[in-house]
């Protein structure tokens, strides 16, 4: 029997998502805030500004009403940007308490909320009531949706503090080119994804600065090591950290031309203003506001974390980029493990 699931934004990857889940045989409707652009896909089959070239299948249909998009069905999916889903999810949460509808949460989002600091699966969990919601579960990984819609091989994790529902999401999405791998340690997957952002727009500003490989290496390999520093102060496991939504995110996020932070990294480092760059994407940066996140955090918990508090202050208080990198080479030599 097939499994009727609402994905919650209709961007890139929640499109994506949506089109790997109904060729799996789940019932699937897909809701955007946009009505322009839900009438493009129900009446093309097409979501132009985000997948270019792709024609998606007739049976997925796209809503704009959310109470219409979330009715009966047994999963909802979060796609939508981070700063959004706190607002999102009280809609839901109204509309699920109303019905007395008990759905299982998931989560493709990649980001800390501002002010909070709170990793999603915290903001849903504060805003869905238990009474309407059977598990809440994230899933990470190295994952360009421009690859997935056609078909590459992508491996992904899904963690949840509910294994039983893991392993019934892994059935959902599996396929012969899409893989999923089960994790019970929400906090580090959650914090890899987030993060991994912030390396993506250090290596797209080193790229447009005109540095090689060498550099390239070097702030994934030390990121990472701040990320881990970072998410087993919370309390996440650190082998997550080499794994999938760890140091595979990181790889795909900070080498592709189809990451919008590493894009975004790179017209800072050719010179471009943050208001220019914000402006061009015409898309959510999920790195600049995490970056903040990250920032304050690492301030709050005393973790130290050069290359994030680095693109801080480049960002947010325009920090030249060349003389922000020599001093990070400069820094007091010390030892690989601290």
């Amino acid at each position: 029997m097939s499994k009727k699931i609402a994905v919650l934004g209709a961007g890139s990857w929640g499109s994506v998502l949506a089109s790997l889940l109904d060729e799996n045989g789940s019932d699937v409707k897909l809701w955007s805030y946009n009505p322009d652009q839900v009438k493009e896909f129900n009446t093309d089959h097409t979501n132009s500004k985000y997948i270019k070239d792709f024609t998606f299948s007739d049976s997925i249909i796209a809503y704009n009403d959310l109470a219409e998009a979330i009715d009966g069905v047994d999963y909802i999916l979060f796609v939508v940007p981070t700063q959004v889903t706190r607002s999102v999810a009280k809609q839901v949460a109204k509309i699920l308490a109303d019905r007395d509808q008990h759905v299982n949460i998931i989560h493709a989002s990649k980001g800390i909320e501002e002010k909070t600091y709170l990793r999603l699966s915290q903001v849903l969990s504060q805003e869905i009531d238990p009474k309407n919601r059977k598990s809440i579960s994230v899933i990470s990984g190295p994952s360009q949706a421009e690859d997935v819609v056609r078909k590459d091989i992508t491996l992904v994790t899904v963690a949840s503090d509910d294994q039983k529902a893991a392993k019934d999401i892994q059935g959902l999405f599996m396929n012969n080119y899409f893989r999923i791998y089960t994790s019970d340690d929400v906090i580090g997957v959650e914090t890899g994804a987030a993060l991994k952002n912030i390396i993506a727009l250090g290596a797209g500003a080193l790229y447009g600065l005109g540095y090689k490989d060498n550099a390239k290496a070097a702030l994934m390999t030390r990121g990472l090591a701040e990320i881990s520093r970072l998410g087993t102060s919370f309390g996440a496991n650190p082998l997550t950290f080499i794994g999938l939504s760890g140091v595979g995110d990181i790889i795909v996020t900070a080498t592709s031309r189809n990451s919008r932070n590493w894009r975004a990294g790179n017209e800072l480092g050719q010179g471009k203003s943050l208001d220019e760059v914000v402006k061009n994407m015409g898309m959510v940066i999920e790195g600049i506001a995490t970056t903040r996140a990250a920032y304050e955090l690492s301030k709050q918990r005393g973790v130290d974390m050069p290359i994030t508090s680095a693109i801080y202050h480049v960002l947010y208080d325009g920090a030249d980029i060349k003389e922000t990198i020599n001093q990070l080479m400069t820094r007091e030599g010390r030892s690989e493990i601290e």
